[in-house]
């Protein structure tokens, strides 16, 4: 049967239509390489924030994970919140993800913790780009042709970003990108509403404190580390010093605001540690109001009695970043040990929330507890202002991934 041209071009149009649309259909495929550790509920609570940003944003991208190891608890966490998630566990999967993906892109941490990973990325020719780190200057000399090859490089502190700009890194993007942990949405609240139970606290009545040694016992947590008796020796001289001032908070908080106070750990060290550096030297008639937890945590969980509190006061950077998440007024108290990351306290507009602990005393942070005790209402707008524009940062950061 002879056909005319016209009805040649339709068939041939009709036979193309469906390679056409299966084209269109293919979905961008992001490898993302995240999940450092457990022992931290912030190390764990970037990888949540980050899917939910690429959920939100990327809604029809294959989105493949690319972990250090993984216990079965947080695996389950992620796999209930995020059921498209893949993760990439052995060796060979791991290398096919990598073979696959159509841009690689380094989540949100403490450094360029996956940058032999992203090195791969960049000699198989992957589009890469870093999202939400901060960077110390031996990173930045080490590291300096991986960051100049990115599609972008996201600081999560304004001062990584001066510090990038400075080292001479030029061709990606550069740009402030809030840690994704402000996305987090992670929430476990039948557990939470069992431990409030349990430590008879009422929503929305009390302060979450969080503690932290100058250094990371390491050593304390995993066989492979080596003690190291100067920073033994610098954890033990100021321990007390530092948590003396948070004690003095939570005298006030007690005594004057006349609400409860939860001691919290953000690490897994910090359990054996929560009574005697901040409970057991509380006065007599302020250990009544004052719960101990007695274990550690997962993320889910913390982000929900986060979200019911008062107020978090931490020297631990991820239990604030949690806080604000879920709109609840956080005060971050910095060591001189710890990185550049403190500094987004100030970049996301909480200048009035944040206190190096080296300058600052026990009033003023008591003050500050206090101000936010009295009018919690514009102390939740606070928070709530500072998460929108985190929000809108971190909109920018994931735009920034070139469309598949």
């Amino acid at each position: 049967m002879n056909l005319s041209r016209r009805e040649a071009l339709a068939a041939f149009a009709l036979a193309l239509t469906p390679s056409l649309r299966a084209e269109e259909k293919k979905p961008q495929r992001i490898l993302l390489r995240s999940s450092w550790q457990t022992v931290n509920i912030g190390d764990i609570a970037h990888t949540p924030g980050m899917l939910a940003l690429l959920e939100k944003y990327r809604p029809n991208a294959a989105i493949t994970l690319w972990p250090n190891s993984l216990n079965a608890e947080v695996e389950t966490l992620l796999q209930n919140r995020f059921p498209k998630l893949t993760i990439a566990k052995t060796a060979d999967e791991k290398n096919a993800a990598l073979a696959a993906c159509d841009f690689f892109l380094h989540g949100s941490g403490p450094g360029l913790v996956g940058a032999k990973e992203t090195l791969l990325a960049k000699k198989a020719g992957k589009p890469y780009g870093f999202a939400g780190v901060t960077l110390s200057d031996a990173e930045l000399k080490t590291h300096k042709d991986l960051l100049a090859g990115a599609n972008f490089v996201f600081t999560r502190d304004t001062e990584s970003l001066a510090a990038l700009k400075k080292s001479g890194v030029t061709g990606p993007t550069m740009d402030f990108g809030p840690d994704a942990t402000f996305a987090l949405d992670l929430k476990d609240d039948a557990a939470a509403d069992k431990l409030l139970a349990e430590h008879k606290l009422e929503a929305g009545q009390f302060l979450c404190a969080v503690p932290r040694l100058r250094w990371t016992p390491y050593w304390e947590i995993r066989d492979t580390v080596k003690p190291n008796p100067e920073r033994s020796a610098v954890n033990e001289a100021f321990a007390d010093r530092d948590h003396a001032k948070l004690r003095e908070g939570i005298v006030a908080w007690v005594r004057e605001a006349k609400r409860k106070v939860f001691l919290v750990p953000e690490m897994t060290y910090a359990v054996t540690r929560l009574k005697p550096l901040l409970f057991d030297p509380l006065p007599a008639d302020v250990k009544p109001s004052v719960a101990v937890m007695d274990r550690y945590w997962l993320t889910g969980e913390a982000g929900s009695v986060y979200a019911k509190a008062a107020a978090v006061a931490s020297f631990e950077m991820h239990s604030p970043i949690m806080a604000v998440a879920n709109g609840t007024p956080a005060v971050h108290l910095r060591q001189p040990t710890d990185t550049r990351k403190g500094q987004m306290w100030r970049d996301i507009g909480l200048k009035d929330w944040i206190f190096e602990i080296d300058d600052a005393s026990g009033k003023q942070i008591a003050d500050c507890l206090l101000a936010i005790a009295k009018d919690l209402p514009a102390a939740r707008r606070t928070a709530a202002k500072a998460r929108s524009y985190a929000h809108e940062k971190m909109a920018a950061m994931i735009a920034a991934i070139p469309a598949g």
